[in-house]
């Protein structure tokens, strides 16, 4: 399905690539731009403009119903497997058992739009896969694709874009080149990496979906250190940074001389320096030998083989790159095509090589066995041993002394989808944070890996950070329980302070409410955006944090690897419907035992207040505050398994108040925690009152 809709692809964009060039449209995702709802006309003084984009929405019309028509063929697969034009079998049938496929849809020959002009390339990759190997998931393709395109155009710079995203800004690429090329810095960055935005979030953004504190606050903190983190979307970057190479020392500013010096001191001060030298000097071939066997140890990409020992004795020089081949081969596989591009610090495909053969290369570096015995996924490419390997391979690349950029443009780079209900959220944060506790048994914790190489420590402190907050649901967990034991037992949650300790936490709450406030305005983010991240830090945390900490502890110790599913529970076609599906997973179960303690204890204190009269309201208010406060922090969780504030059952209102009332009036009559004689002990007297 994927290469018949390239296929359709790459014809629909003979015309739809020259219309957008021609008229500067944004953005260049045509569904998207076809669903604008804009003045199309605007700032468009082009006569022929209204006449074109009819046409070329008619012609998008077609290519979808040509699509739908692939998607509906695709659903019943033939008995006999998928056949080609030709009548041969598709290679493909056996999605787990099938040979490394490549097919250049826009290429060399026949990549021209019809107005002549050279489109981009467009190929199609589909690497090896056979029963028994590793194959490693999105990390091990993002390493196949690099090597595929590292042999046939080897381009400098790349881009990497998960397939729900859409390019929103064509000039985004282009900003991110402009922080490549700079003359100062440009020589460091290994990428440059765009905040995340999304399509068909609700307005409200009721889980947080936007994560507008990471994305605009924390990211930008970040580039004021090392650079932000990568996030596995929307990022640009620079392909020698990929293949584990350290990051060019900067030069040292010319040396000053003084002038308040006599001039006599200051030639015997140049003699003395001359004379050390003269001592000191090498011949020229042993020093150039030096560099070559330092450049091969660092694996510096600044020259070729054959350039670098120029001028030495040929028999030494031969042996000397024989040596380094082997090296780089051991390192980067066995490939001289693809080892002598990662020597091409500027980009650009071997000259003397033929179309064909380059093709047969291609298929050689996607095949299963390639990275066996080399370093690929351990210190070159996307780095492998977590299920968010975009940590990792960032953590790597900030270890070798590179810097990242943050680039926001005014105008999004890229978009994308997330999900919308709370189950699926719940899932994908799961999985993040399952991978931070990968990453945190694993050889690369930045706790303690990679001391003594590039990575900055507050930059490393960024990294711990992002590996060790699944750890604190288990203290969440703790905090969001306390309330309701609280009202159940009649004890509060602090004991008694000095005035001393109550102005140590006053001060404490200050500095930290003040934090957030300066944060918030520094990065423009407002409070309602604020209050949305607590509110799911918290929903997030009792759940997905805490079940990704136990399954990644059975992962580690036990080598048990634990799932779970997702069960779908209605829906409508109406906007936003999907946020109102609720789908049933064992992640619900904590916030679910929470929000029931919590009310369950509320209304143990308020029934035990009323009991005990007058004076037992007073210490329940501070019990309530906690309760309450736990409580409107679950509210989008509770919002979540209702469904519609508007679409309440009936049913479900009248047996809360019904419930409520039966639970009260129980509570009231029985009393179990506090003592039943508060009063002073009354004892016989002796008389007769009657």
């Amino acid at each position: 399905l994927t290469f018949e809709a390239l296929s359709e692809t790459s014809e629909f964009a003979k015309k739809w690539v020259p219309f957008c060039k021609r008229y500067s449209l944004e953005p260049r995702a045509p569904e998207w731009y076809f669903q604008q709802k804009i003045d199309y006309l605007k700032d468009k003084v082009a006569p022929n403009f209204v006449r074109e984009r009819r046409a070329m929405k008619r012609e998008y019309e077609e290519f979808k119903v040509r699509i739908n028509a692939l998607v509906a063929k695709a659903q019943k697969v033939p008995e006999e497997g998928w056949t080609m034009q030709d009548g041969t079998p598709w290679p493909g049938n056996n999605v787990r058992d099938h040979p490394g496929m490549i097919q250049v849809f826009l290429g060399q020959s026949g990549g021209h739009d019809v107005e002549g002009n050279e489109l981009p390339r467009l190929v199609y990759v589909s690497r090896e896969k056979r029963p028994g190997y590793n194959h490693h998931k999105k990390a091990g393709a993002m390493n196949a694709l690099v090597r595929v395109s590292a042999v046939l155009t080897n381009a400098p710079y790349m881009l990497n874009l998960d397939c729900d995203h859409y390019i929103n800004n064509s000039k985004a690429i282009k900003e991110a080149m402009c922080f490549m090329m700079d003359p100062l810095v440009g020589k460091k960055v290994c990428y440059v990496q765009f905040p995340q935005r999304f399509d068909g979030i609700d307005r409200h953004d009721r889980y947080a979906n936007r994560n507008v504190v990471f994305f605009d606050i924390n990211m930008k903190g970040l580039d004021g250190i090392q650079g932000p983190i990568y996030v596995g979307t929307g990022c640009v970057f620079r392909r020698q940074a990929l293949y584990g190479y350290d990051a060019p020392k900067s030069k040292k500013p010319p040396s000053r001389t003084c002038n308040c010096w006599p001039k006599w001191c200051i030639c015997c001060c140049c003699f003395g320096n001359r004379t050390n030298k003269k001592k000191t000097a090498k011949p020229k071939t042993e020093k150039k030998k030096r560099l070559f066997f330092k450049r091969a140890e660092n694996q510096s990409p600044a020259y070729a083989l054959g350039e670098i020992d120029e001028g030495a004795p040929g028999a030494e020089n031969e042996k000397a790159g024989i040596v380094n081949q082997q090296k780089l081969e051991k390192k980067f596989g066995q490939s001289s095509v693809f080892v002598a591009s990662t020597l091409l610090e500027n980009g650009g495909t071997l000259k003397s090589a033929s179309p064909a053969s380059l093709l047969k290369e291609a298929i050689h570096v996607i095949s299963c066995g390639y990275e066996d015995k080399t370093d690929w996924g351990k210190e070159i490419g996307w780095i492998y041993g977590s299920v968010t390997e975009d940590i990792l391979t960032g953590f790597k690349m900030h270890c070798h002394g590179w810097r990242s950029i943050y680039c926001i443009p005014k105008r999004a780079a890229f978009k994308g989808s997330a999900p919308l209900n709370l189950s699926d959220r719940l899932h994908q944060v799961l999985r993040w944070a399952l991978g931070s506790i990968e990453i945190f048994f694993s050889n690369h914790c930045p706790l303690w890996y990679g001391y003594g190489g590039g990575l900055k420590c507050l930059e490393r402190f960024s990294y711990i950070n992002s590996i060790v907050y699944p750890w604190t649901s288990i203290p969440l967990l703790a905090y969001c329980t306390l309330p309701a034991i609280c009202l159940l037992t009649g004890k509060f949650i602090t004991p008694e302070l000095t005035n001393i300790a109550s102005l140590w936490f006053m001060s404490l709450f200050i500095c930290i409410f003040a934090t957030g406030i300066l944060e918030m305005r520094w990065s423009g983010v407002g409070i309602d955006d604020w209050w949305r991240n607590e509110q799911f830090w918290v929903i997030g945390g009792v759940s997905s944090h805490l079940f990704a900490v136990f399954q990644g502890l059975l992962k580690v110790i036990a080598g048990i690897d634990t799932s779970f599913t997702v069960t779908s529970k209605g829906g409508d076609d109406e906007e936003f419907s999907e946020l109102y599906t609720f789908k049933w997973t064992t992640l619900l179960i904590p916030p679910t035992t929470l929000l029931l303690l919590n009310f369950i204890g509320v209304v143990a204190g308020v029934s035990n207040a009323i009991n005990n009269g007058y004076e037992s309201w007073g210490p329940l208010f501070g019990k309530l505050f906690f309760a309450f406060w736990v409580i409107v922090h679950l509210y989008p969780f509770l919002k979540g398994l209702v469904g519609r504030q508007n679409r309440t059952p009936t049913i479900v209102i009248v047996w809360s108040i019904l419930l409520a009332s039966i639970f009260s009036l129980l509570w009231v009559r029985i009393d179990p925690f506090l003592a039943k004689n508060d009063g002073p002990l009354l004892e016989e007297c002796g008389l007769d009152c009657n």
